[in-house]
C-alpha cells in the first residue's frame, strides 16, 4: 500500500508550479487529489494526465460560495476530505510610497483570506473523521522581510500566524495545521528573479520537485506528532548572512 492510499486532498492553485507537483506527489502516494484553480484548462488537462483518482475543480479561494461547492464536490466523490495544501497565491510589488491599496487587497484577498475561507472550508470534515491535515504555503518572506514585497511579505507571515492559531485549536479534534516556507522555486511566478542576487548556500534555486516531497510528509501518518509547525525549503537562504 502506499502512504496515502484511500485519502482525498485539496490543492489549491494546483494546475501549473508547485501546485501542479504537489497534486502530482499526492496521487503517487496514493491519495484522490482534487485539482483546484481558476486556470480551467490547465487545470482540466492535469487531472485528465493523473487519471480516475482525480478532478479539477474551479475555485476562486477568495469566494466563500465556490470553497462550499469544491468541499462538497470533493466529499460526494471521494467521501473525505483528509488533506487540504492551501497553495494558491499571487505576488505585486512596488516602494511603499507607490503601494496602491488596491495591490494590497489584491494579494492579503488571494494568500490570507483564501488560506483562511479554505481552512475553514474544510475544518467541519476533517472533524467528523477525527483527522485532518492542512499544509498552509507560506514562504520565506513569511520568516523575515523583503524590500518591495508589503503585502506578500504581510500576507505569508499572516499564514504562519493562522497557522499556528488553527493548530493549537483543532488539534484536540485530531487536525493538523504546519506551514511550508520555500526559499526561491523556479516557477512561472518567479521568472524575473536572477538566483546570483540572493545568497542561496546550496547555490541554485529550488524545483518545485525539491519541496513536494516535504507536502508528502506532511499530508501522511510520518508526521502524525507534527503540528504548528514551520518547514523551511530555502536552500540555506535564512540560515545565511548576507555579505556584501
Amino acid at each position: 500500500m502506499s502512504a496515502l492510499d484511500g485519502r482525498t486532498a485539496i490543492v489549491t492553485g494546483a494546475a501549473r508550479g508547485l501546485g501542479a507537483e504537489y497534486a502530482r506527489i499526492l496521487h503517487d502516494a496514493g491519495a484522490n487529489v482534487v485539482i483546484a484553480d481558476l486556470l480551467e484548462e490547465e487545470g482540466a488537462a492535469l487531472a485528465a494526465e493523473l487519471g480516475a483518482r482525480a478532478r479539477f475543480e474551479r475555485l476562486d479561494v477568495t469566494s466563500e460560495e465556490e470553497w462550499e461547492r469544491v468541499t462538497a464536490s470533493a466529499l460526494d466523490a471521494f467521501g473525505a476530505i483528509d488533506v487540504l495544501v492551501n497553495n494558491a497565491g499571487i505576488a505585486n510589488a512596488a516602494p511603499i510610497e507607490h503601494f496602491t491599496l488596491a495591490k494590497w487587497r489584491a494579494v492579503i484577498e488571494v494568500n490570507l483570506t483564501g488560506t483562511f475561507l479554505g481552512c475553514r472550508a474544510v475544518v467541519p470534515a476533517m472533524k467528523a473523521a477525527g483527522r485532518g491535515s492542512i499544509i498552509n504555503i507560506s514562504s520565506v518572506e513569511g520568516l523575515r522581510g523583503s524590500p518591495a514585497l508589503h503585502g506578500y511579505t504581510a500576507s505569508k507571515f499572516g499564514v504562519r500566524g493562522l497557522t499556528k492559531s488553527l493548530a493549537v485549536e483543532l488539534g484536540p479534534a485530531g487536525i493538523r495545521v504546519n506551514s511550508v516556507h520555500p526559499g526561491l522555486i523556479l516557477t512561472e511566478m518567479t521568472t524575473r528573479i536572477d538566483p546570483d542576487d540572493l545568497v542561496i548556500p546550496l547555490g541554485r534555486a529550488a524545483l518545485p520537485a525539491d519541496v513536494a516531497g516535504t507536502i508528502r510528509f506532511l499530508a501522511g501518518d510520518d508526521s502524525a506528532y507534527t503540528t504548528g509547525a514551520e518547514f523551511v525549503v530555502d536552500g540555506g537562504m535564512t540560515a545565511a548572512i548576507a555579505h556584501r
